[in-house]
């Protein structure tokens, strides 16, 4: 028996908006990966509470641990990482772990980039070049003989942490990861920023990085940009829920935006 022409047509039709339809859900579907990348003198552990929170929504989190002895080092630890994910991954980095993840965020696993107050450098810029043109407010920075840098446990929650409990900033004073000096004066090669899309977290109260470099660096790479009220550098720790809504709405538009 014939179709007739109009339910002929009804049923095109039917075909062409499922297929439309799955299509857009194909396109929605969110980025299930992310790997979160740490900054100087701490280690992986402080992003537990954004840790806890994606992986309660239901995303493959991976918490990258690398060694602090060199730029290079450091990349080549996250770029490790990056090869063991399944597909399309949200590259997250504090502080100088932006400067990690605007470098290892041209792998082609990386579908966006999020920076929490981080540092996005441009190719050839350093951290200590832009520190001068933006001075932060701390003075506890200091070097060994040779040539690793660490917080003054004395300055620790006033400058780095100053939104975390007293007790819980003066164990992380005290069980800093030594950093290599040569990490803050390692000219930036291609940014990933310029060709990937990129969310940025700015610490109001940030006394590590000036929060006038933060707002400069998320106003050039065109980040989706949110500010942080009150916070610290230690923002990803004592604003987990803001740190993790901001992850999860990259994940959530990186793929729409590629």
């Amino acid at each position: 028996m014939k179709l007739s022409t109009t339910r002929m047509l009804s049923a095109i039709a039917s075909i062409l908006f499922m297929a439309l339809s799955l299509t857009a859900q194909a396109q929605a579907a969110p980025v299930h990966n992310i790997v979160l990348v740490h900054g100087a003198w701490v280690t992986g552990a402080g992003w537990q509470p954004v840790y806890d929170i994606l992986l309660k929504h239901g995303y493959h989190v991976t918490v990258a641990q690398h060694p602090l002895t060199s730029f290079s080092d450091d990349v080549a630890a996250v770029n490790r990482v990056l090869a063991m994910q399944d597909g399309p991954t949200i590259l997250v980095g504090h502080s100088y772990g932006g400067a990690i993840i605007t470098d290892a965020g041209n792998d082609a696993h990386v579908a966006g980039l999020v920076y929490i107050a981080a540092h996005a450098l441009d190719q050839g810029e350093t951290e200590v070049a832009n520190g001068k043109r933006f001075p932060n407010a701390t003075q506890a920075i200091k070097k060994t003989p040779d040539g690793f840098s660490y917080l003054d446990p004395a300055f620790y929650h006033a400058d780095f942490a100053a939104d975390l409990p007293v007790k819980q900033a003066e164990f992380e004073g005290h069980a800093q990861v030594l950093t290599a000096s040569s990490v803050f004066t390692t000219p930036a090669g291609q940014p990933a920023w310029k060709t990937k899309p990129s969310w940025y977290a700015v610490a109001t109260l940030d006394r590590i990085i000036n929060p006038d470099l933060e707002r400069m660096y998320a106003k050039r790479a065109g980040s989706h940009t949110i500010e942080i009220q009150g916070a610290s550098h230690s923002v990803y720790e004592s604003h987990p829920q803001e740190v993790a809504a901001l992850i999860e709405a990259a994940a959530t538009h990186a793929l729409d935006e590629k």
